[in-house]
């Protein structure tokens, strides 16, 4: 089957603390989604969701989103932006108006909306999203279209998504530094629900837990929209430094183990079994420079002392994301269904791990399957940016646009995109 015609194109970037990922979705002429390229490369500049340096953030988004480009064979102008930092917030603002028993109009609609953004409170935070999550009318909940129904009283709820402004400031220029207009700067939380959650997990009730490499989100889900949310600044990350420290050795070696033998459950062969720190480039055998802490002459260790760093680091985390589920009432009757994604979901045995540690129903989430999304960007390390796409595709609402946006757009068209080019050429070349 040849490629659809497309009729629109936008571009995504994730910018995590272990890596940069791009995409360039397409929606064809009858509506279906088709992922164009994608492209990652390590991060830098970037510290548990914050930009620590400017330059060296600007050079790796630039780079990710030209390694899309080219397998997209396009160029996009301006991206959506996830944020996983920034000291990331949730409410939800409840507003009603009276209607009198009356026909419901748009512009009671329109009126009810007004009311709403004008109650928002974000106490001097960056307003991300302002989006109705579902209307009320005389106190029902659910309801998604009330126009045209009749009703003493409309309500609406809308889910606001705060975050610090300057940690939001520098990613945007970060970002229009790399010569990228910036579409809007979603937090990874929405973004990944997009990708991960099912439109019946969000109603009847889920937690959402992305680990990423320096922060784990974790997020509450009911009625349809995003309840409370918490950033643990922890992640995948301080596993791999845990290992490192444990048997001395470098972080690209500890890295290599963590995902190539490590493991959340202990098996009884681990005792017998050897790994070798050693991978591809590293030291020979036998090099005393090169040997991890409690090695044999093969610079191998036990498996079962590694297993053990991890799940001693997996337990500290399952803690925190148990005492943070508490803390957002995700619990009891009021608890279900446990989602994780992010990289450090991809660690053999997490699921089971965590299943056990927090005493519900866990599975691995991961982006859908979208056609053209490569085998190696469906893992659930992608979650994020393949719902930045998804969120993007479906236009949302936001509140905000009924006046002035609270966060500025720039986009690059006519002579201002042509100055992009050439500035991308001064620079490289």
């Amino acid at each position: 089957m040849g490629t659809p015609r497309i009729s629109r194109v936008f571009g995504a970037v994730n910018i995590g603390s272990f890596r940069i990922s791009a995409m360039i979705m397409g929606v064809s002429e009858t509506g279906d989604l088709v992922v164009l390229g994608s492209g990652h490369r390590a991060s830098e500049g970037i510290k548990r969701g914050y930009v620590t340096d400017m330059a060296a953030a600007t050079h790796a988004i630039r780079d990710a989103v030209e390694r899309a480009e080219r397998n997209a064979g396009t160029s996009i102008s301006s991206v959506w932006v996830g944020c996983s930092g920034a000291g990331l917030a949730s409410q939800i603002a409840k507003v009603e108006v009276d209607i009198g028993g009356r026909r419901i109009e748009e512009e009671d609609i329109e009126h009810l909306l007004l009311a709403a953004r004008d109650n928002i409170q974000p106490d001097g935070r960056e307003v991300l999203h302002a989006q109705p999550a579902h209307y009320t009318l005389d106190g029902v909940h659910g309801v998604a279209s009330p126009k045209g129904l009749h009703a003493e009283r409309l309500g609406v709820d809308i889910h606001v998504m705060l975050a610090d402004g300057a940690p939001v400031r520098n990613l945007l220029e970060a970002v229009q530094s790399a010569h990228l207009g910036v579409e809007a700067v979603v937090a990874a939380p929405i973004a990944t629900g997009h990708a991960c959650l099912t439109p019946e997990e969000r109603e009847l009730g889920v937690a959402l837990i992305e680990i990423g490499g320096e922060v784990t989100n974790v997020s509450v889900h009911a009625g349809g929209m995003l309840l409370g949310l918490t950033a643990i600044p922890t992640g995948s990350g301080d596993i791999t430094d845990a290992i490192a420290s444990a048997f001395g050795i470098r972080r690209s070696q500890a890295e290599r183990l963590k995902c190539v033998a490590g493991s959340a459950i202990a098996s009884p062969t681990d005792h017998r079994e050897m790994v070798s720190v050693n991978g591809p480039g590293d030291g020979q055998p036998g090099d005393a420079n090169a040997m991890a802490r409690g090695a044999d002459d093969a610079n191998r260790i036990p498996r079962a002392e590694l297993v053990s760093v991890v799940t001693q680091q997996l337990s500290g985390l399952t803690d925190q994301i148990g005492r943070s589920l508490k803390a957002m009432g995700f619990t009891g009757a009021k608890g279900g269904q446990v989602v994780l994604t992010g990289g450090g979901a991809e660690l053999a045995g997490f699921a089971e791990f965590a299943q056990g540690a927090l005493g519900r129903p866990v599975r691995i989430g991961r982006p859908p399957a979208l056609r053209g999304l490569p085998e190696a960007h469906s893992a659930p390390g992608f979650s994020t940016l393949a719902g930045l796409c998804l969120y993007a595709s479906e236009d949302p609402v936001d509140i905000r646009t009924l006046g002035d946006r609270d966060t500025q757009t720039t986009r690059y068209t006519g002579m201002k995109l042509i100055g992009r080019v050439a500035r991308a050429v001064r620079e490289y070349f």
